[in-house]
């Protein structure tokens, strides 16, 4: 079973960023996240999308 939801620290290791970035990113809205009680969790969605935003500014082309 794939998973769907993904802590701070798990998140941080996919994608190879501090916790400082992971979370500046989060404030700036770039990475959506959920709460499930007190856990901030990281969608697999939201990963696969901020990398597709990550793409798409490297190529210069607007959203």
């Amino acid at each position: 079973m794939r998973r769907v939801l993904y802590r701070v620290p798990e998140a941080m290791e996919l994608l190879s960023m501090s916790r400082t970035v992971i979370y500046e990113q989060i404030r700036a809205g770039r990475l959506r996240t959920v709460h499930q009680g007190r856990a901030r969790l990281v969608p697999a969605s939201a990963i696969a999308d901020y990398v597709a935003l990550l793409e798409r500014e490297s190529t210069g082309r607007a959203a």
